[in-house]
């Protein structure tokens, strides 16, 4: 009996850490689920300089005319943040869309850092 109870919490364990693991979510990427095409979808990323250094935000780049990025800041000072605002207008897209902002930094070792918004789109009526 002490065997079954052993192996049904060891179960139960894995289970949940299996769980747990499944529910993390990267802070760059944002998924606003279901929404009705022709709306502009907005988000807000929250870029911090890890860095020891001042990170200078170079440019910023997207994958598509349909959306659009800025920085609050372009110079970051160590464990400094600035907001990275999206704005992807659906007009024109059905079903699973994914885009990217690239981030174009002064920091070698980190001289892109990439960002993705993520939609499913669906018509009215």
């Amino acid at each position: 009996m002490r065997k079954i109870i052993s192996l049904f919490f060891g179960v139960f364990f894995i289970l949940q850490f299996s769980y747990a693991q499944e529910k993390i979510t990267d802070p760059n990427e944002w998924d606003f689920g279901k929404v009705k095409q022709g709306i502009v979808l907005k988000h807000d990323f929250l870029l911090k300089n890890q860095a020891a250094h001042v990170l200078k935000i170079e440019s910023i780049n997207t994958s598509c005319g349909c959306t659009v990025s800025q920085a609050d800041k372009k110079s970051l000072a160590p464990q400094e943040t600035t907001l990275i605002s999206a704005s992807f207008n659906t007009k024109g897209y059905t079903g699973e869309v994914k885009q990217f902002i690239y981030v174009n930094t002064d920091d070698a070792d980190l001289s892109v850092i990439r960002f993705v918004i993520k939609a499913n789109v669906v018509k009215e009526g």
